[in-house]
C-alpha cells in the first residue's frame, strides 16, 4: 500500500495527514503555533514552524503500518507570509504573517502597475508579500534571501536551497503568465538580484527528504518532496474542485470562493485574483468579509447547533422573513470593494432563532452575489459547487444555501488542506476525495428577497451598478 503525507502549515497550528491510496486516513498529527500581535504587526518564529511540523509528522506516521511505502510529501502554507534567511536557510528576521499590515503597497503598485494589470488583480494590498519584503529590506543583513513560509520548511526537508511555488509567490509579484519573476519591477524596487528563489509550478519535485530531516520528522530518507500551494488552494484541491466551471465555496469565519477556469480572469475592481494550477489552468477566487464570524459576535454564548435545529423546524425549506448582511468587521472585499461597508438587517428579528436564520440567509445571498459577479467577469460557473468549512456542520444552512443558489451543492467526507497536499504529493484524487452528500435545491422563493438585498447594497453605494444590474438580469433570466 502506498501512502502520501499532506501537511497544512497554518496560522494557529500545523496539521499532518498520512493518507492511503484508497483515501483512508491512516494517521493524523497536530501541533499548536503561537503568534506575536501588536497593532498592524503579526509575527511568528520560523523555527517553531519546523519543530511543530516535525512533531506533527511523527505523530501522523505512527498510524502507518510497518513496511508501507511513503511515496511523497507536500506542504501548504499561509498566503503572503514572508521572511528573510541567510544563505544556509536560517531565519534572520521573524516571519511577517499573511495579515501583517505594517507595510505600504504604494511603491510596489507604482513599479508593477502594468504587470499587476496584466495578471488581472490590478493592485497589491499592504498585507501582500512584496510590500512586506520591501519593508524587511530596509534593515536586511547582506546576503539575505527571501523565503515564503513553505520555502523555509521545504529547505529543511531536503537539506538544500529549494524553488518556491507559483501559488505562494503570487503575492510576492511573480509573473504567473510567464512563470518567472518580472525582473524590471524588482530592479526598479531595488530588490537585489539573487534574493528571490527560483519558481516552479505546484506539484513539481523539489528534492527528497534528507537524512537530518528524516531523523526529526520520521519521514523515510529519500521520500520525494513536492512543491505545495497556499492553504486556500490546498483546501480547493482537497475539496476536489478541479474541472473548469467547478467551485469550492467555504464559509468559516468568512466566505471564500475558489474555482477553475481555462483562461485568466481580469477584474476591473481588483476583488478577484487568480492562482496558477499545477496543470497550467487558472484558479480564480475572492474572499468576502461576511461569514460565520458574526454568529459568535451577535449571539455570544448561544448553542448554535440548537439554533440550527430550531430554525429548520420553524422555516423548513421556506426562507426566513428577516435578512442580515453579516459583515465580520467594517469593509467588504468581495464581491465588491467597499471599505466603508457596514452590516445591516432588513426587518426586525423576533428572537434569537430569527436572528440566527437572518445571518445565515444574508451569507447565502452574498454567496449568490459572488457567483453573479464571477459570471459578469466571464468565469464559467455552471459546474459542481462544493461546500466546505464549518458552516457545513449545519444541515439547515446547507439546505438554505442550495435553495438560494438554486443549484445542487456537494459535500465531501474530508476536504481539509492537508488532504489536498496528499493529493498534490501524488495521491489519486478519484480515490482520495469522497462525496458524502449532494443537497438538491427546493423552490423556496429566494429570487425576490435576494433582489431586495441586492438593491439595498446598491442604494447604499457599495455595490457597483453594473454588477447589480447583472445580478438582476441573471436572476430573472
Amino acid at each position: 500500500m502506498s501512502v502520501w503525507i499532506g501537511i497544512d502549515l497554518g496560522t494557529q497550528s500545523v496539521r499532518a495527514l498520512a493518507v492511503a491510496g484508497d483515501g483512508r486516513v491512516l494517521g493524523t498529527g497536530s501541533r499548536p503555533l503561537s503568534s506575536h500581535r501588536d497593532g498592524p504587526r503579526h509575527e511568528q518564529d520560523p523555527e517553531q514552524w519546523w519543530r511543530e511540523l516535525a512533531a506533527a509528522t511523527r505523530e501522523a506516521l505512527r498510524g502507518v503500518p510497518a513496511g508501507e511505502r511513503v511515496e511523497g510529501v507536500a506542504v501548504d502554507a499561509t498566503s503572503g507570509t514572508i521572511l528573510l534567511t541567510d544563505a544556509e536557510g536560517r531565519a534572520v528576521t521573524p516571519a511577517l504573517m499573511y495579515d501583517d499590515r505594517r507595510a505600504d503597497a504604494t511603491r510596489a503598485n507604482e513599479a508593477g502597475a502594468a504587470v499587476w494589470e496584466r495578471l488581472g488583480y490590478r493592485r497589491m494590498q499592504p498585507n501582500w508579500a512584496l510590500p512586506k519584503l520591501l519593508w524587511l529590506l530596509r534593515d536586511a543583513p547582506p546576503g539575505s534571501r527571501a523565503a515564503h513560509q513553505s520555502d523555509f520548511v521545504n529547505r529543511r526537508l531536503v537539506g538544500h536551497e529549494v524553488a518556491t511555488d507559483l501559488s505562494n509567490a503570487l503575492k510576492t509579484g511573480v509573473d504567473l503568465i510567464d512563470e518567472r519573476w518580472p525582473s524590471g519591477v524588482f530592479d526598479a524596487l531595488g530588490v537585489p538580484e539573487g534574493m528571490l528563489p527560483a519558481v516552479v509550478r505546484p506539484g513539481a519535485r523539489l528534492g527528497t527528504v534528507c537524512a537530518a530531516a528524516a531523523e526529526e520528522t520520521g519521514l523515510p530518507e529519500g521520500t520525494p518532496v513536492i512543491a505545495g500551494t497556499t492553504d486556500g488552494c490546498a483546501a480547493q484541491l482537497g475539496a476536489g474542485a478541479r474541472q473548469p466551471g467547478s467551485w469550492n465555496s467555504v464559509i468559516g469565519t468568512t466566505l471564500v470562493l475558489k474555482g477553475v477556469t481555462k483562461e485568466l480572469i481580469h477584474d476591473p475592481l481588483g476583488v478577484v485574483y487568480s492562482h496558477r494550477a499545477p496543470d497550467g489552468s487558472w484558479l480564480p477566487g475572492g474572499a468576502s468579509s461576511t461569514g460565520a464570524g458574526v454568529l459568535s459576535r451577535d449571539l455570544p454564548g448561544a448553542d448554535l447547533d440548537a439554533l440550527s435545529r430550531r430554525a429548520a423546524e420553524r422555516y423548513g425549506r421556506r426562507l426566513p422573513p428577516v435578512v442580515t448582511y453579516p459583515l465580520v468587521s467594517q469593509g467588504e472585499r468581495f464581491p465588491f470593494a467597499a471599505p466603508a461597508a457596514e452590516g445591516f438587517t432588513l426587518g426586525e428579528p423576533a428572537d434569537d432563532v430569527e436572528r440566527y436564520a437572518a445571518i445565515l440567509l444574508g451569507a447565502a445571498f452574498v454567496e449568490r452575489l459572488c457567483f453573479d459577479y464571477l459570471d459578469l467577469l466571464g468565469a464559467p460557473v455552471d459546474g459542481e459547487i462544493i461546500l466546505t468549512g464549518g458552516a457545513t456542520r449545519s444541515a439547515y444552512w446547507t439546505r438554505l444555501r442550495a435553495d438560494v443558489l438554486e443549484r445542487p451543492v456537494t459535500l465531501r467526507e474530508n476536504a481539509e488542506p492537508a488532504l489536498g497536499m496528499a493529493v498534490l504529493a501524488g495521491g489519486d484524487p478519484a480515490a482520495m476525495i469522497r462525496t458524502s452528500a449532494v443537497v438538491e435545491p427546493s423552490d423556496a422563493g429566494a429570487r425576490e428577497p435576494y433582489l431586495r438585498f441586492v438593491a439595498e447594497l446598491e442604494q447604499r453605494g457599495w455595490l457597483d451598478g453594473r454588477a447589480a444590474a447583472h445580478a438582476r438580469e441573471r436572476t430573472t433570466r
